[in-house]
């Protein structure tokens, strides 16, 4: 810019600095924000917010602070920044007392600032200190919105209060605020943790007809919680409604079902659907193939799971500790004996040990043979 004549303003460096914080360029940003100093061009309350955005917690307090020596006003706008700066440090009772200090100086918080302090204390389980929040904010005239109410569900769901979610969600429909898919997603996560498979189902299918699209998270939450309680069926369906609704799929729903089937013990599906992975441009990862291969040795194919645990460089995914043991253990569960006890040194070669159950086993097998495992 300044080689072409054109001297760059309070206004360019502002609108730069805030373009690079959002697209996380922070060092470069700070780059230009130090060079605007050094020209004698003041930041104002624009380019500081910009920065305090972009900045841990006590580097954002520094800026602040730095305001503050400059007679430059806090607005709601940075005061909102330093709240949320604190609250993502877990210091949620220095962002309460900010909130105090901003108040004294004529600044009321507004549905932005109160959202970060209600979804701040619903993390930490503090969900009753939440809902005060709340009543504080609806006596003050400021309207809880999606934001508020997903908040308060996710705290009650973290500490298992199922009745309580449902409870703030049926209010929220009363007040006339339209859940979205972050409050559904919440709600039927918990529900599968807690096998209410039916409930959940029956909450999915609410959001559909209400004509809510679900993202690729909450595809996999249900697909997950289906497959994770046994229902097999209606994950193979939903599966394929996923494949024909346009979403891409990479390697996580795939080894969602992968899984899900194995533990049902429908090998061959599993099977099927582990090498229609290359045909769809995807390559198993480490945790497809553990799957597959312990899958493969519960059916009693320990030959076949060796051959697909012996393929996984080609993948580019080697073999870690944990495909190891559970390679040996499918040896050892099968009669492989020497198998297990040579792929054991293998493992050990590599810098890898045995796991607590894989110890188990071999310790079990030298108790009740009446020679070494290493003959």
């Amino acid at each position: 810019m300044e080689g072409r004549g054109f001297q760059p303003n309070i206004v360019a460096y502002s609108t730069l600095i805030d373009c690079l914080c959002k697209n996380g360029l922070v060092e470069e940003a700070l780059d230009l924000f130090l060079e605007m100093k050094d020209k004698g061009i003041r930041p104002d309350i624009v380019t500081y917010s910009g920065m305090c955005n972009s900045r841990q917690q006590e580097e954002s307090t520094r800026l602040l602070n730095e305001m503050v020596d400059n007679n430059i006003s806090l607005n709601i706008v940075t005061y909102t920044i330093l709240i949320d700066a604190l609250c993502k440090e877990g210091m949620i009772s220095k962002a309460v007392e900010t909130v105090g200090i901003m108040r004294k100086q004529g600044i009321e918080p507004n549905v932005v600032t109160n959202n970060i302090l209600i979804d701040a204390h619903c993390k930490e389980g503090m969900v009753s200190a939440a809902e005060d929040i709340v009543d504080a904010m609806i006596k003050r005239d400021i309207e809880p919105d999606v934001v508020t109410y997903n908040a308060l569900i996710n705290g009650h769901c973290l500490l298992k209060e199922m009745d309580k979610a449902r409870r703030v969600f049926n209010l929220m429909i009363e007040k006339g605020c339209a859940p979205n898919i972050v409050t559904c997603s919440s709600l039927m996560q918990s529900m599968f943790q807690l096998g209410r498979v039916s409930t959940a189902c029956e909450l999915f299918r609410k959001m559909l007809a209400s004509g809510q699209v679900p993202d690729i998270v909450t595809c996999l939450i249900l697909l997950n919680g289906l497959c994770k309680t046994g229902h097999i069926k209606e994950a193979l369906k939903l599966f394929q409604a996923m494949q024909n609704s346009g979403l891409v799929l990479d390697i996580v729903p795939y080894t969602i079902l992968i899984d899900g089937l194995c533990k049902a013990r429908h090998i061959a599906l599993a099977k099927e659907l582990f090498h229609q992975l290359s045909n769809n441009g995807l390559k198993p990862n480490v945790y497809t193939y553990r799957i597959m291969i312990n899958g493969l040795c519960t059916e009693g194919l320990p030959e076949e799971a060796y051959k697909m645990f012996g393929s996984m460089g080609d993948n580019g995914s080697l073999p870690n500790s944990c495909c190891y043991n559970v390679m040996i253990r499918g040896f050892l569960r099968n009669g492989y004996t020497l198998k297990a006890t040579q792929l054991l040194i293998e493992m050990v070669g590599k810098g890898f040990s045995a796991d607590i159950f894989t110890a188990i086993l071999f310790m079990d097998l030298i108790v009740h043979s009446n020679k070494s495992i290493l003959l």
